[in-house]
């Protein structure tokens, strides 16, 4: 009996802070999904090379 209340403790502090982790992702995806849609990212012009000039 001992066997199977040893496997069914819960360690509540890591569980807490396991919460607080995923709330606190949760929000930050939040904030940057903000920002993304009000400051999105432009997308890098590629310019093209220059010909080389002939040497004379």
């Amino acid at each position: 009996m001992s066997e199977t209340t040893e496997e069914n403790i819960i360690d509540l502090s890591g569980e807490r802070k396991r919460r607080e982790h995923d709330l606190n992702e949760k929000r930050l995806q939040r904030v940057r999904a903000a920002f993304v849609s009000a400051l999105p990212l432009n997308k890098p012009i590629i310019k093209a090379k220059k010909k080389a000039k002939k040497k004379r």
